[in-house]
């Protein structure tokens, strides 16, 4: 299991948890298939930002294998 603040560990098409900006607080994750990576720098000490295929917006957390 890889964490998501590496951006060279995040590919289209990976299944990852992220956490949307109303949950930071919670800490509550959100599942889903990466279709576009928002961060243009190689890392990101919050996780780095992309966009689902449903359209949800986060920070990556957890890459799932």
């Amino acid at each position: 299991m890889m964490n998501g603040t590496n951006r060279s560990n995040i590919k289209k098409g990976l299944l990852v948890s992220i956490v949307l900006k109303q949950d930071q607080r919670s800490g509550v994750l959100t599942e889903g298939i990466v279709k576009d990576i928002l961060t243009n720098s190689h890392n990101h000490p919050h996780g780095i930002k992309v966009r689902l295929e449903d359209g949800s917006v986060g920070r990556v957390k957890v890459i799932s294998d």
